[in-house]
């Protein structure tokens, strides 16, 4: 049962388009990959989803419902959560005050949720009262990850979590990511590094050009030889 569908949407910024009738679809529990080359629209297309971007045509579905033209607060209360590449954390607040923010929406005791997050990213716990701006790459992105968790999404969007990561971390941040998986957070990942992503998904979808080019599941991706001259690297 898919939680997340997109049909044949074309979105892009004022007059310039990007997105040129994209279809997929995200099912319940995976963790799907939208991968290909710089340009291609990947982040249009989360933007697009989250309600930051509005599309000019198509429609987007979020667990049966149609969320065109929905904020992104609405949909976050509807349990849809975005994590951007960039800018993703306050750097003068504390990591504790990240969190806390992470749950602005929320009503109810989050003490439990924080310390779930600080239970995942260990890194984060003797750390939670310095300040964000002073922490690693690695731990900014486990730190921005962890705020989008305080909302408990049913689906988590995340654009290019490992970017400029030593590969040490990347590993981490991919365990994490399975990890979630694992509670139940359905995941949709934009990443560069696509052999890292195709391993920790259950579908992998390839767009260039605004445009879907590919689709399959990991064993089917790398069986396809156009696929591993053009974007892997083989």
């Amino acid at each position: 049962m898919s939680i997340l569908r997109v049909e044949n949407i074309v979105s892009g910024y004022g007059s310039m388009e990007v997105l040129h009738g994209l279809s997929f679809e995200v099912d319940d529990g995976q963790i799907v990959s939208l991968l290909g080359p710089n340009g291609a629209g990947k982040t249009t297309t989360l933007r697009s989803i989250f309600g930051i971007v509005t599309p000019k045509e198509g429609k987007i579905f979020f667990q049966d419902q149609d969320i065109n033209g929905y904020p992104p607060e609405k949909l976050a209360r509807m349990g849809m959560c975005y994590v951007p590449q960039e800018e993703n954390i306050f750097p003068s607040l504390t990591v504790r005050e990240n969190l806390e923010m992470g749950a602005f929406i929320r009503e109810d005791d989050i003490r439990q949720q924080m310390e779930e997050v600080f239970e995942l990213f260990p890194d984060l716990t003797d750390r939670r009262n310095s300040k964000a701006g002073d922490l690693s790459g690695g731990m900014r992105q486990m730190l921005a990850i962890g705020r989008a968790l305080m909302l408990q999404p049913k689906l988590l969007l995340l654009d290019e979590p490992s970017t400029g990561l030593a590969p040490m971390l990347v590993d981490s941040i991919f365990d994490r990511i399975e990890k979630l998986n694992e509670q139940g957070v359905t995941i949709l990942l934009v990443e560069q590094n696509a052999p890292k992503a195709i391993k920790y998904s259950d579908k992998v979808y390839f767009i260039e050009g605004g445009e879907k080019k590919a689709e399959g599941t990991p064993q089917e991706i790398i069986k396809d030889e156009e696929i591993g001259k053009l974007y892997l690297g083989r």
